[in-house]
């Protein structure tokens, strides 16, 4: 299966806002569409995203969007660009979608941090293959660089989580499902280079049923 790039995941239901539209239009929106972003456009050029906080600090719903600041003006990525990035993005900035911008500064679309963890139930998988849980701090999180050090270990990520690590807030837990029960060198590559492997669960080696139901389970909320 060929590699799937934001320009293969735009998200159609969600549409963007024009700097001449009201804060007040904004906030409907954002409610409508059960977002807390929304893009704004100046003609065809992605100026940033509106949010729920930006809107609650003014109390005027009449005033427009061009007159708001905006921030996110940077949170974009190409159409050619692996949703991999797209998933970075949104974690690193803290936000549900990220604007698709073209090399005129043109946008493209959005592509939902939901429908990027879609696409990773799209990769196909060989056997039954193996999990592992890591912890990170946010600013250590790179989707790319893990998947490049799994690649290394002749294994890909088939599917993953992200999640708010439930015992610090300013860590994160990324639970990695991958096509390979040998789970070994993986994870001392990844220990490696700094990463904190919290579990890690083996098809292959499932000792009792209970372990059986406890790796089944996870493997369906991954598929979620």
């Amino acid at each position: 299966m060929p590699a799937l790039l934001a320009e293969d995941l735009l998200n159609e239901m969600i549409p963007p806002l024009k700097g001449t539209d009201s804060a007040g239009k904004a906030a409907r929106w954002l409610d409508e569409f059960h977002v807390a972003q929304l893009p704004v456009l100046d003609n065809r050029h992605y100026r940033g995203l509106v949010t729920e906080a930006d809107l609650a600090d003014f109390d005027d719903p009449e005033m427009l969007l061009a007159d708001l600041p905006l921030g996110y003006a940077d949170a974009y990525v190409r159409p050619d660009q692996h949703f991999y990035r797209v998933m970075e993005l949104a974690i690193e900035n803290k936000i549900q979608l990220v604007a698709v911008v073209d090399e005129r500064q043109e946008y493209a679309g959005v592509v939902t941090i939901a429908d990027a963890l879609a696409a990773f139930g799209q990769q196909p998988a060989g056997g039954q293959g193996g999990i592992i849980v890591l912890t990170m701090e946010e600013r250590d999180y790179s989707l790319t660089q893990i998947s490049r050090y799994v690649e290394e270990n002749n294994a890909k990520i088939v599917s993953a989580h992200v999640a708010q690590d439930e015992i610090d807030p300013y860590r994160i837990r990324l639970t990695l499902k991958l096509n390979t029960d040998n789970l070994a060198r993986i994870t001392a590559t990844l220990e490696r280079f700094g990463y904190v492997v919290t579990a890690q669960f083996s098809g292959a080696a499932v000792a009792s049923e209970d372990d059986q139901e406890r790796y089944d389970a996870l493997l369906r909320y991954l598929s979620v």
